[in-house]
């Protein structure tokens, strides 16, 4: 018995510093789940101007920026590098650890789509939609980035499914982009909202404002 308490209190010990690692955890004031599933975790990130983050480690992700920004990082190794931010772009960051430090004098607004797992790809994103301008912001054998902008007339009819999972950001606030998954229907956004639409899952979008709206769409192949 003595040995068996022995045991788990190494392997509690040793499981420890991983799971420190989680930034919702080492730093909650700046990572918040925005929701979580077997696909992928979508994070809001804000960092305030000149805050900094503990050491934390990520899986593979897509950073799609909601403002401009300059962030530090800084590895392990105590070796740092520079990366700027441009708002409503996005940007391939491969797993690794790391702690930031915002160096501007705003704030650093960043929705994360970390992926999980390490599957093959299975899917191939089309380079083109009706009545959708796409613009790619990154491709990779994981995942594809693009910025979407659906025409005024933008319908996909119901029953629509990709055999691809997709996360939809808002780039702007709107009461006129309805998206309905499985009967879920949301027709309220705020800039920065993340949908996930699953690989065959059946949905319709529409755009009822009569003018162009942008989302980003980070498609897993």
């Amino acid at each position: 018995m003595r040995h068996s308490v022995w045991t788990m209190t190494i392997i509690i010990a040793l499981a420890s510093p991983a799971a420190a690692q989680d930034p919702v955890k080492t730093n909650p004031e700046v990572y918040r789940v925005v929701f979580e599933n077997a696909t992928v975790r979508v994070l809001s990130v804000d960092v305030k101007p000149g805050g900094k983050t503990t050491m934390h480690e990520h899986p593979d992700n897509a950073i799609v920026a909601l403002s401009d920004a300059k962030v530090r990082f800084t590895g392990p190794d105590g070796k740092s590098e520079e990366a700027a931010l441009k708002a409503d772009q996005a940007l391939w960051s491969p797993a690794g650890r790391h702690s930031g430090e915002n160096t501007e004098q705003t704030a650093a607004q960043v929705i994360l789509v970390e992926l999980k797992g390490a599957k093959a790809p299975t899917a191939t994103v089309p380079t083109n939609r009706p009545d959708m301008k796409i613009t790619r912001l990154f491709d990779n054998p994981r995942a594809v980035a693009y910025r979407a902008t659906t025409g005024p007339n933008f319908h996909e009819p119901a029953g629509s499914t990709h055999d691809f999972d997709q996360v939809v950001i808002a780039l702007a606030d709107s009461d006129a982009m309805t998206v309905n998954v499985e009967g879920k229907a949301k027709t309220q956004w705020k800039r920065g909202d993340a949908l996930f639409i699953g690989r065959g899952m059946k949905h319709e979008s529409r755009n009822s404002s009569g003018k162009p709206l942008d989302v980003i769409i980070v498609a897993i192949k």
